[in-house]
């Protein structure tokens, strides 16, 4: 009674704090300007199927994306016995769906089993990868300090999970064999078991298997609660991340909505300069965006969403020509800044200004005006970021609110303007070429 009094109030108590954070981070995702996203739902939620359930983009590598396939297939499946763990610890049952299930049971905990052996090889794979490999995506100079450790800590922990999980199993197996002389018939610890804990008393494999209960469901709800100040918040941001997905052909440009009606008014000669606005128009506040708050929702959502897997720096021509742009630091930047500015106003209330922005404290000039805006980041990103979109609104703030354009390209925009063409030759003349011998 003391125990399952004791694993439902850990229950609620893992529930409710990580229920309490994913508050925090919809109400920052909130803070965002509106984009309408909920238009082709049919499209959406085949995106949605095919890049965050199906895993369809990260098979353009195929080593990682086997790896990350056998640790994602495990997350997924083991969440069947985490439910006869809830019943068991809140009932005092021991194996409660096993008697109901019968062979059944025994074919899903052995996948079960699998796929964690599978996961545990993953991660110690993972791991070598990442600091003993060291691959050159994975420790670049945005993934010192904490996103490496991150990424290290959420290994760690996955191998305690399974080690525990093999433990509970493993000392569950050696009991029920010396109770009745009857195996379970698992696939990993009818095996495994034995071989680890034959020979030991009956109080001291009890013991083991508690270990190993209580760590496991210890161990998932600290991950659960770690998640929302991880990059692997993905996993469960993914999902709406793919299907809030841009559909637009990549290469089209965003206009500002304020600007188009303003054009479209100077060019119509039966408007009224002079009308009233209309009631509830919206009034631009800023052309662009200096800080996380001038950028749209889905841009918020796109940088808590980022796995830093590095794969859209891998393929940045900036980046591998030695510019300082990294488009996988423009989202962590993103997140980072946002994080700040809703804890300020958590704190001090939505008015508080605390002096800083997104652009210049975070992410600096250099950085948004070497992009080549080729989309190759949205192209690689396994979850359907946009850095770009990031990048250019950063770019029309300093273009349009500050009158900023590198000297490169203040030529090409005095010749469109007067011109027509980056070029500098009058329209008149800008077929002249043909005429020649």
């Amino acid at each position: 009674m003391i125990s399952a009094i004791f694993f439902s109030v850990l229950l609620v108590l893992g529930f409710g704090f990580f229920t309490w954070n994913v508050l925090k981070v919809r109400n920052n995702i909130r803070l965002g300007r509106d984009v309408q996203r909920n238009d082709k739902k049919a499209e959406r939620m085949k995106t949605m199927l095919l890049v965050a359930f199906g895993q369809r983009k990260m098979f353009t590598r195929i080593v990682p994306a086997l790896l990350h396939l056998m640790i994602y297939a495990a997350f997924m499946i083991t969440q069947i016995e985490l439910i006869e763990i809830v019943v068991d610890g809140i009932s005092g049952s021991h194996r409660v769906f096993k008697d109901a299930l019968g062979g059944f049971y025994t074919f899903l905990i052995s996948f079960i089993e699998v796929l964690s052996l599978l996961a545990l090889v993953a991660t110690i794979i993972f791991l070598w990868r990442r600091n003993l490999l060291k691959l050159p995506r994975l420790n670049m100079s945005e993934m010192k300090g904490w996103p490496k450790m991150d990424a290290n800590m959420i290994l760690f922990m996955e191998i305690i999970l399974v080690s525990c999980i093999f433990t509970m199993n493993g000392a569950d197996e050696v009991m029920h064999l010396a109770k009745t002389g009857e195996s379970y018939g698992f696939a990993v610890t009818s095996t495994l078991g034995p071989l680890l804990f034959d020979g030991m008393g009956m109080e001291t494999l009890h013991t083991l298997e508690r270990i190993g209960w209580w760590g496991h469901i210890i161990m998932v709800f600290a991950f659960m609660n770690y998640l929302p100040y991880s990059k692997h918040f993905h996993i469960f941001l993914a999902f709406p991340n793919t299907y809030y997905s841009n559909l637009e052909k990549k290469g089209k440009f965003t206009n500002m909505e304020a600007v188009t009606k303003e054009v479209k008014l100077m060019m119509d000669p039966s408007a009224d300069p002079f009308a009233a606005p209309v009631e509830g128009a919206d009034e631009p506040q800023r052309f662009g965006a200096k800080d996380v708050t001038d950028l749209t929702w889905k841009n918020l959502m796109d940088s808590y969403t980022c796995t830093e897997c590095g794969r859209c720096t891998s393929v940045c021509p900036a980046n591998i020509t030695g510019k300082l742009l990294s488009p996988r630091k423009i989202m962590m930047d993103t997140r980072d800044r946002l994080e700040e500015v809703g804890n300020n106003i958590r704190k001090h209330g939505k008015d508080h200004v605390d002096g800083k922005s997104l652009l210049g404290d975070y992410i600096t000039e250099e950085e948004i005006w070497a992009c080549t805006s080729c989309n190759a980041c949205v192209q690689e990103c396994p979850v359907n970021i946009d850095p770009l979109g990031i990048i250019v609104d950063l770019r029309r703030f300093l273009v349009m609110e500050e009158s900023k354009v590198p000297t490169e390209l203040t030529g090409m925009l005095t010749n469109i303007e007067n011109n027509g063409a980056p070029w500098q030759f009058s329209q008149a003349d800008r077929l002249n070429w043909a005429n020649e011998d």
